[in-house]
């Protein structure tokens, strides 16, 4: 067990062999140098992984690592472990935004880094991931994401409570027409008022037990 604990600290995940380990740097956002990802490549190589994962969520997973090499795969990557696994706030998706794409509205790029600044590994009562969207193709999933945004003409779309999971949902408008400085203190009290839930359910469930109108009105939305 203490083995265990010590190799999901490192952010060493089993793989489906028993005997192989992936692991999951993290990369804000996705968003990389070309030297980063040749660190990546060539660590990667040089400890025989099985594979490197581009996964659903932005990350990249090394995957099919000895046990006795993750220390020096962590250390030569010069990366630290992203939270993949666990109950807490996973790594935030946010899509190119009016940084980079003639679509965008807002500044997913922006926001998306400050909140995972703030929040990811945060400890939670279940699993919560969060998509930020900077317009209404809502291209990091924001609309199935414990906490969405989506970026409008007129400000941040505010949304909670989505999921694709075993139960899928589809996420409540909490507020819209917000600019940054408001969506991200609404998502602060988002986060604190889930927080003090007690079981251990996705956000989601939460706002279906307690009602769309109450909830809005614990969080400070009239």
């Amino acid at each position: 067990m203490e083995k265990k604990k010590d190799l999901l600290e490192k952010g060493a995940l089993v793989q489906r062999d028993g005997q192989t380990y992936a692991i999951v740097p993290h990369i804000s956002g996705g968003l990389c140098t070309p030297a980063m990802l040749r660190t990546i490549a060539d660590v990667s190589e040089k400890y025989n992984a099985a594979a490197i994962k581009l996964t659903s969520a932005a990350r990249v997973a090394i995957v099919g690592l000895k046990e006795e090499d993750i220390d020096n795969v962590w250390k030569e990557l010069e990366l630290s472990p992203g939270a993949a696994v666990g109950l807490c706030v996973r790594s935030i998706k946010f899509c190119p935004g009016t940084t980079f794409c003639k679509m965008g509205k807002q500044d997913a790029v922006g926001l998306g880094m400050k909140l995972d600044e703030l929040y990811h590994g945060t400890k939670m009562p279940s699993k919560f991931k969060i998509g930020v969207s900077g317009c209404r193709n809502a291209c990091a999933e924001s609309w199935i994401k414990d906490l969405g945004l989506i970026g409008e003409k007129k400000g941040w779309k505010v949304l909670a409570g989505g999921n694709a999971a075993s139960k899928p949902m589809i996420a409540s408008l909490i507020a819209d027409s917000l600019d940054t400085d408001e969506a991200l203190a609404l998502i602060g009290r988002i986060v604190e008022r889930y927080q003090q839930h007690p079981k251990a359910v996705r956000l989601g469930a939460v706002i279906e037990e307690v009602g769309l109108e109450q909830f809005k009105k614990d969080v400070g939305v009239a």
